[in-house]
């Protein structure tokens, strides 16, 4: 399984939603990390731990708006969210839940909590 290490291999300061609205957005983060994951069918480890901190803005643009360009089960299927802080991963399922305006039908949601 492949892993990305999201504070090392993108930034420890992710912020903003749109690339307008900064170096490190979640819109950019999803064009670079995420729709290629969906786009090879490779289950891939995002590992979170290691940033400053996420603002709601990127975490819905990269991860609900990963959602809404495809289905909510796919990203499930092949995303897993790795960190020590489990709330966290549960505002990233939130958000990829409320994306698509329903609950998801998997009931485990791949994901990792190491603390």
């Amino acid at each position: 399984m492949n892993e990305i290490r999201l504070a090392a291999q993108f930034s420890k300061h992710p912020a903003g939603r749109y690339k307008t609205d900064g170096p490190y957005s979640g819109e950019l983060f999803r064009e670079r990390f995420l729709i290629p994951i969906i786009n090879s069918h490779e289950k891939t480890v995002i590992n979170l731990d290691g940033a400053r901190g996420y603002g709601s803005s990127f975490l819905e643009e990269a991860f609900g708006g990963l959602a809404r360009m495809y289905s909510s089960d796919l990203v499930e299927s092949l995303i897993v969210l790795d960190s020590r802080d489990s709330n966290l991963i549960q505002r990233i399922k939130t958000y990829i839940k409320e994306a698509t305006g329903r609950p998801s039908r998997k009931q485990n949601f791949f994901s990792r909590n190491i603390g």
